[in-house]
């Protein structure tokens, strides 16, 4: 796990200083790009399959953040549901991230940066049909 915070700049008072962790930005990345209509799921890596077998879930699942001189480097992976138009959904992401990390933390991010890393078919389920009494 990083040990990286980002000191709030803008909210030091008497009472002392806010840190939040990386980890924090991820989830809140993470919950806000599900949220949007034509996300199929988010990407995670061998380790987060693994826990997600256990049972363990994890919000942060398929979000990478990177805090550098320039900023938060936000970076999502997705898989998109087919027929969307991935450009779209990728700025509602883009928006929805931006909106959801300046309304819960007053920060702002440098880039978010979406890699769209698959896409799921909708498996059309057949009816059965009954057969007819006689």
């Amino acid at each position: 796990m990083s040990e990286l915070t980002f000191e709030m700049e803008e909210h030091h008072s008497e009472l002392g200083r806010v840190e939040i962790s990386p980890e924090v930005i991820e989830v809140i990345a993470s919950i806000a790009a599900s949220d949007v209509e034509g996300v199929a799921s988010m990407r995670g890596n061998f380790a987060t399959g693994v826990a997600e077998r256990f049972g363990k879930k994890s919000h942060s699942k398929g979000v990478k953040v990177e805090l550098g001189e320039e900023g938060i480097a936000i970076s999502v992976y997705v898989i998109m549901n087919y027929g969307v138009s991935i450009p779209e959904v990728a700025l509602s992401i883009q928006d929805h991230i931006r909106q959801g990390l300046k309304n819960m933390t007053a920060l702002e991010a440098s880039e978010i940066n979406i890699f769209v890393v698959g896409v799921q078919f909708e498996a059309k389920e057949k009816q059965l049909e009954a057969p007819e009494a006689y």
